[in-house]
């Protein structure tokens, strides 16, 4: 995997790359001290990944995602600092690494990568779980836990899946529960003719579109019925989604 490191400590960068050195499958095309230098070069090598630091000059490493034009690369937060460990996984930073880097904890996180690099590559056919068990459609229900508060809800109610990190937001009714599941696990039992991958942090239940607008750099932005919920289409979902819907 492609893969660029920046952080405004050149010890830091040069310690990353060192513990990098036992991961084969890593390919370090790049270096940078700050977002400025950054930007062009993730626009020019076209990485799959960043190991991105928080605290930098000029730009942080917030403002760098949110000027990054196109498919941003997957992320790995590296900083010194746990209080930005919520708003990270707003982001959805696939991890958050502390310093110094531990190897054991590197190594999870590249795991973490490569799984998300290869979620939907298999050959097209009919979608099975991987796990064998059986698509959830719209008519199934589920049973949902957060906190003291229980759901028996019907998938079909739910609009929304929201990615929170480790964690998946289900949006039905008024309630917006959070359960202990990853995006890409869910896509995995969900119905796909029912439920679409809308971008990296959404999966919209297509019963409740309710307005398709064009939006940035070929994208789309769709409003759901009965609430204020937008959600962006990314360019390359947009392709797909036009495809099915035969827009």
């Amino acid at each position: 995997m492609r893969t660029i490191i920046i952080d405004d400590e050149r010890l830091a960068r040069n310690e990353l790359r060192r513990l990098l050195e036992n991961m084969p499958k890593v390919q370090i095309v790049g270096e940078a001290a700050n977002a400025d230098e950054a930007l062009p070069m993730i626009e020019n090598l076209q990485p799959d990944l960043l190991f991105l630091d928080i605290q930098m000059p000029g730009k942080n490493g917030f403002e760098l995602l949110q000027a990054i034009e196109g498919k941003a690369p997957e992320v790995v937060f590296t900083t010194a600092y746990d209080e930005y460990a919520i708003k990270a996984f707003e982001f959805n930073a696939l991890d958050y690494l502390l310093k110094p880097v531990d190897l054991a904890r590197l190594t999870e996180a590249i795991h973490r990568v490569e799984e998300e690099l290869n979620h939907g590559q298999a050959p097209e056919g009919p979608h099975v779980p991987k796990d064998g068990s059986k698509l959830l459609g719209e008519n199934d229900q589920v049973f949902v836990k957060d906190g003291e508060k229980c759901w028996f809800v019907k998938l079909g109610k739910v609009r929304l899946f929201e990615s929170m990190g480790n964690y998946v937001r289900l949006y039905f009714d008024d309630q917006k529960p959070l359960v202990l599941k990853s995006l890409n696990a869910l896509e995995d039992r969900l119905d796909p003719a029912t439920y679409f991958r809308a971008n990296r942090k959404h999966i919209i239940n297509l019963q409740w579109i309710e307005k398709i607008e064009p939006w940035f750099s070929g994208g789309l932005l769709v409003t759901l019925r009965g609430s204020n919920d937008k959600v962006e289409i990314s360019r390359r979902q947009a392709i797909r989604f036009k495809e099915m819907l035969s827009l």
